[in-house]
């Protein structure tokens, strides 16, 4: 893969916080060998790590190296055998003059002209300590006409109230324009198609409104467990890693209204007039009658039996964390009110997949075709996040032979026709980082919003003294949930499949 002049990075220094971590060696180096290959990443950009474990610039390298597959990328080679080691701890004052020192030398060295982009892959937690001690160290101030930005991973905040304590952390030290929040999800190449699907196909247009659209299913199946991380899980639960950040932003681009522009704060604009046109579920029995929370337990097959969440390492015996979400949304603006909005993710669930799906309205002459369209699914389009990423338009269509019968066929497309190679998301959030586009990145009133509308929901939940709902692993989640899809005459897409 190629990459267009003014999507290569200028000259700076990514100075990635958390470089001995998880993350940084299972995606952001990865991912930096991969742009260093396509010839994203000139000599003029370098490489510093800054971690709390001893190591040297050598060994740091070494670590690089460590962390890809490939051995035959020569500017990978060149970029890692320069990359810098800042080790110390992040509420150190020390451990900053340090690495003024080093981001001074580095302007020397490889002309990164004061230009940084400061990337916090570390936990939570310390996303604000370490954007403070930057500020009062003066590395967040841009300086002579360079740039200087704060790349931040989710989670914003474990409700609205301490998303707001983090905003505030940040911008002690950043302003807005300077505060790149990543969800990872919005980089797919399939979840970038909704505005090329919306917007370049006039086809689309008239029919994207509640004239024609029955409803919208938005799902995010997965078929792990939490594994090794259910202490994480414990205080997180689907709601807060999936429905509030990668749920309502999928949600958001594929509901919007036009932008005026493909500017970056002209998408933005739209996203959060979409979030802000959701009505949250207020009412202790409008969240009881449209949300549904559930916990898998032990399922599968004699020969694939799989353990129960709170069987998983470090998770309470007694959890009810939830590990399966479904709700039903309203959007109560002049293209979406009276539509209603399908979505549901959860663990251990029987296929993996994201998909959002559009169902039409039936039409008004099926009883032209008796005995033949009655149990037909409604027509749908489909667009498929992951796996297999690409979309389908689903209709009826006359079944071959001398009988008048209907059933359902489809047009799909696939992004395996294309002979370019779909980027890797963090490559895609990294050189968007590098560069300054904020078009994929989560401005700080999206993410106010977005808990505004699952907090309520969340606080709920905590007070309610019921049994959580179970379902066994490898099904589609608990009762409720198809309850309540059905209660409205519908019925969720994938469940009648094991």
């Amino acid at each position: 893969m190629n990459v267009d002049a003014d999507r290569r990075s200028p000259p700076c220094v990514l100075v990635i916080f958390g470089a001995s971590g998880d993350l940084t060696a299972r995606k952001l180096l990865p991912a930096l060998e991969r742009l260093a290959g396509y010839g994203a990443l000139p000599p003029e950009v370098a490489l510093v790590g800054v971690a709390r474990t001893p190591m040297t610039d050598a060994e740091f390298g070494n670590l690089c190296r460590r962390s890809v597959t490939s051995d035959d990328n020569h500017r990978w080679e060149e970029f890692a055998a320069a990359a810098r080691y800042v080790a110390g701890d992040y509420d150190d004052p020390a451990t900053y003059q340090r690495l003024a020192d080093v981001l001074a030398e580095c302007d020397h060295r490889h002309g990164t002209a004061g230009n940084r982009v400061h990337y916090f892959a570390t936990p939570p937690r310390l996303f604000g300590p370490i954007a403070m001690s930057l500020g009062k160290a003066g590395l967040s101030a841009p300086v002579g006409g360079g740039f200087v930005r704060a790349v931040v991973e989710k989670p914003f905040g474990w409700d609205e109230i301490s998303a707001r304590e983090l905003y505030a952390d940040l911008s002690s030290a950043f302003v807005e324009e300077q505060i790149f929040r990543i969800d990872h999800y919005l980089a797919k190449e399939t979840v970038q198609n909704l505005l090329a699907l919306r917007f370049a196909n006039s086809v689309f247009e008239p029919i994207w409104n509640r004239t024609w659209v029955d409803n919208v299913q938005i799902t995010v199946a997965e078929t792990l467990g939490v594994g090794e991380r259910g202490g994480f899980y414990e205080s997180t639960g689907a709601m807060r890693d999936i429905v509030q950040n990668h749920v309502l932003q999928v949600l958001s681009l594929f509901l919007m209204e036009p932008p005026t522009s493909f500017h970056a704060e002209a998408i933005r604009d739209e996203k959060v007039k979409l979030l802000r046109a959701i009505q949250p579920l207020d009412a202790e029995a409008e969240i009881a009658a449209n949300a549904v929370r559930g916990q898998y337990t032990r399922g599968g097959t004699r020969e694939d039996l799989m353990p129960g969440y709170r069987d998983e390492p470090g998770v309470d015996p007694l959890s009810a964390t939830e590990t399966f979400v479904a709700m039903k949304l309203e959007v109560q603006n002049w293209r979406w009110t009276g539509v209603p909005i399908y979505v549901r993710t959860g663990k251990r669930l029987p296929a993996r997949l994201t998909e959002v799906a559009m169902e039409f309205r039936r039409p008004p002459q099926l009883p032209l075709f008796p005995g033949t369209a009655e149990g037909l699914d409604p027509d749908a389009l489909v667009v498929r996040v992951q796996p297999d990423e690409g979309l389908s338009l689903r209709f009826g269509a006359k079944v071959p032979g001398h009988a008048f019968r209907v059933q359902k066929a489809s047009m799909d497309f696939s992004y395996e026709s294309f002979d370019e190679q779909s980027p890797d998301a963090y490559e895609r959030v990294i050189l968007d980082a590098l560069i300054g586009d904020p078009t994929l990145f989560i401005r700080a009133d999206e993410v106010a919003r977005s808990w505004r509308i699952v907090d309520p929901v969340m606080r709920f939940w905590a007070g309610d003294e019921r049994p959580i709902p179970l379902y066994q692993a490898a099904s589609w989640g608990p009762s409720e949930a198809g309850a309540l899809i059905a209660r409205d005459g519908r019925t969720w897409r994938h469940s009648s499949r094991r």
